[in-house]
Order: structure tokens, then C-alpha cells, then sequence
């Protein structure tokens, strides 16, 4: 097997990881002088700005006005650990995974919490017949599967009328595809996903159905601090303003701030979800023209444009973990792609971030180069063999 020559073009910036991913296009460490360093969170520019996180975020989502927002400890895990431990357990719960995140969830809920209820998976590559669920159960699951690259295709399926909560791990879903509100009691996500963020926080989103379950209804077990969201049977309103459980970074909230400028910058949610569709699109053209790779995800419908999964398809590759290894190594050495294995728990192939603040530029420059280190690799095999 020939090797093509290595591709004239390289991206512009190689950092492709799912997490933390890359930076904000016009980033610079300049745009973060005006972060309060040194100073309390509770003083007034701490608070300041905690809030205009949240209210910004509120602003770019689109997120109702009458839905609470905080900035909790743990990012998105934290997150759903403190949705999942302060409000199931009131009903009936369905736990739903179609990857390695989800079905952490499923293992706290069903280990941990001891919850009643019913469990519902899927393999990678596949996603879980949502239609099928009974949404008069307290439902958890995630939107876009970040280490399967599947995500739901869009909330159609969930009744407004529906008893239960739903709970949605969102985390690399919001700012990238359109969650629809009316259908979502529960949102999570952490910053350091599609925005580009500095990690350690995560955003908890609650409907006023969320809020209600909250102030009606008080769990069995013992409630860590870390995750108390009422007192005297009361929501802590404070959490929703920028009054944190525990004392936040102001370095990472004021690079979440400049994320958030960005985005205003170039058109809002529109425009973020368009740069991480036309990322994502490269890919498939590429895989439609290569019968040596293809998405991860079988349905079309069901890829994510945000953490593309992909898996090399050719029946010569025996090793399919070794072989994938070795092309991310290949490709990092040249400096061309960064981070870019599947998840650890994962089927063996690669991972691309297509987020919002990859350029979709780098996207189509990688492909060549991926196209070079499959040929590179398997010239090897054949050497070897």
C-alpha cells in the first residue's frame, strides 16, 4: 500500500480533545485582565460578575425566565450528582445511557440510591427508543453522548404534560444544538465543552416543576452539604444569583465571561450551532468518500456535530485499539491533531471535537492529514507482517 505525501496544509490549531476543549478563536490570557484576583466572591464585583455569567447564559440559551440557573461545584458532574441526589426518589425513576457517562448516572442511581425504577441502554453507535419511554417516571439521560457521539435527534418525543421530571446532562449539547425548554425540567453542563471554558464549574438549569419538586419533597438519605438546594423547605434563591455553595474560581468565570462575549459577537446560539454543524459536516463528507472509516453513530439523524466519534471500518485492520492508537500518535507527533483517541471505555476508533470554537478551517485541514496517517499505518501492518 502507497503512502500519500504528507498534506502541505496543517491546522491552525491542533487541539481537537473533547475536554477541556479548545479556546475561543480570538482568546488571548490579555482578555482575562479584568478578572477580580484576590478578591471575595462575595464582594459586589465578585457578585457582579457570577451574575452576569448566569444572566448571559441565560441570554445566549434562550433559557425561560421563569427557569433558575446557578453555578454549582464539580462541573456538569457535580451537576447531575446534585439534580439526581436532591430530587429522585419521589416517583418512579428510568435511567437512560447509550454511553460511559450515562451509564455512570445509571450506576449511582441504581447502587448508590437505591432507586426504584427501570433501566434502559443502548450500545455505542445506537441510542435508546425514547419514544418508548413512560415520562410519568422521573427520566435521566443525556443529549448528546460525548464518548459515542450520538445524541438525540430532538425532544419531539417528550410529552409537556408528562408527571415525571426529566433531567438532562447537557454538557456537550448546550451551546452547540437547540434544547428544547418546554420538554427539559432539569439542565446541566460545564464550561469547558462547547464554549471553550476553563473547567472545575458546572451549570445547573431548573424548570419551575424542578423548583416544586425541590420545596415538596425531601430524600431518604442524608443530603452532603455540597449539594443542598433548599432550607427550611425552601429553594436557596441565592445559589440562582451567583451566591455559590463554595467559593468559585473568578479566573474561570471571567474566561467563561469572555466565551460568552464571543459568542455575542458572531450571532448567539444561531451561530454557534451553525459553526458546529458545518464542522461536523466535513467529517461526513470525508467518511462518505473513504470506505476505510465511518461515524460511529449508525443513524445519521443521531450523530452528534459536537464529539464525533468515528471507527475505521477496514476488515485488514485485526487490532482495531492499536491500530487507532497508533494513527492519534502519528497524528500527534506531527503536530496536527491533539487528543484525539476514543473515550477509555469507548469502541476503539478517534474522537474529533467539532465544537464551537474550532475553526471549521482546522476541520477540513485535518482530513488529509487523517487520510495520510490510515495509509501510514497500514503501509506498517503490510511492512510487518
Amino acid at each position: 500500500m502507497s503512502i500519500p505525501v504528507q498534506p502541505a496544509k496543517r491546522p491552525a490549531n491542533p487541539r481537537f480533545s473533547s475536554g477541556p476543549c479548545a479556546k475561543i478563536p480570538t482568546f488571548s490570557l490579555d482578555k482575562l485582565a479584568d478578572a477580580p484576583l484576590g478578591r471575595s466572591h462575595r464582594a459586589s464585583v465578585g457578585k457582579d460578575k457570577l451574575k452576569a455569567a448566569i444572566d448571559g447564559t441565560r441570554e445566549i440559551l434562550g433559557v425561560p425566565d421563569d427557569y433558575r440557573i446557578g453555578i454549582v461545584p464539580a462541573s456538569d458532574t457535580g451537576a447531575v450528582e446534585m439534580a439526581m441526589w436532591s430530587l429522585l426518589g419521589a416517583r418512579k425513576t428510568t435511567m437512560v445511557a447509550w454511553e460511559s457517562f450515562g451509564a455512570g448516572w445509571v450506576t449511582d442511581a441504581v447502587k448508590q440510591l437505591k432507586l426504584e425504577g427501570e433501566v434502559k441502554t443502548a450500545d455505542y453507535g445506537q441510542i435508546v427508543d425514547m419514544a418508548s419511554i413512560d415520562y410519568d417516571t422521573d427520566v435521566v439521560f443525556t443529549w448528546n453522548g460525548t464518548t459515542s457521539g450520538v445524541r438525540m435527534p430532538h425532544g419531539d418525543m417528550i410529552p409537556t404534560d408528562r408527571a415525571g421530571l426529566t433531567i438532562c446532562d447537557a454538557t456537550s449539547a448546550a451551546f452547540a444544538m437547540d434544547l428544547p425548554w418546554d420538554k427539559l425540567d432539569v439542565v446541566t453542563f460545564s464550561w469547558q465543552k462547547v464554549m471553550g471554558g476553563e473547567a472545575a464549574h458546572g451549570m445547573l438549569i431548573l424548570s419551575p416543576r424542578a423548583v416544586e419538586r425541590l420545596e415538596s419533597y425531601t430524600p431518604l438519605w442524608p443530603m452532603p452539604k455540597i449539594f443542598r438546594m433548599t432550607k427550611g423547605g425552601k429553594l436557596i434563591e441565592g445559589i440562582f444569583k451567583g451566591e455559590t455553595i463554595n467559593t468559585p474560581s473568578m479566573l474561570a468565570v471571567e474566561d467563561y465571561l469572555v466565551a460568552l462575549d464571543w459568542a455575542r459577537e458572531i450571532g448567539g446560539l444561531p451561530a454557534l450551532i451553525a459553526r458546529c454543524d458545518a464542522n461536523a459536516d466535513v467529517i461526513a463528507q470525508f467518511c462518505a468518500s473513504h470506505d476505510w472509516i465511518a461515524n460511529l453513530a449508525e443513524d445519521p439523524a443521531t450523530a452528534s456535530t459536537t464529539s464525533v466519534c468515528l471507527k475505521f471500518t477496514d476488515p485488514g485492520i485485526t487490532d482495531g485499539a492499536a491500530f487507532a492508537k497508533a494513527v492519534a500518535k502519528r497524528l500527534e507527533k506531527e503536530g496536527v491533531a491533539l487528543d484525539i483517541g476514543a473515550y477509555r471505555d469507548a469502541p476503539a476508533g478517534l474522537r474529533i471535537w467539532c465544537g464551537a470554537t474550532v475553526e471549521t478551517s482546522d476541520i477540513a485541514a485535518l482530513m488529509p492529514w487523517l487520510d495520510w496517517a490510515y495509509h501510514a499505518e497500514r503501509a506498517a501492518l503490510a511492512n510487518a507482517a
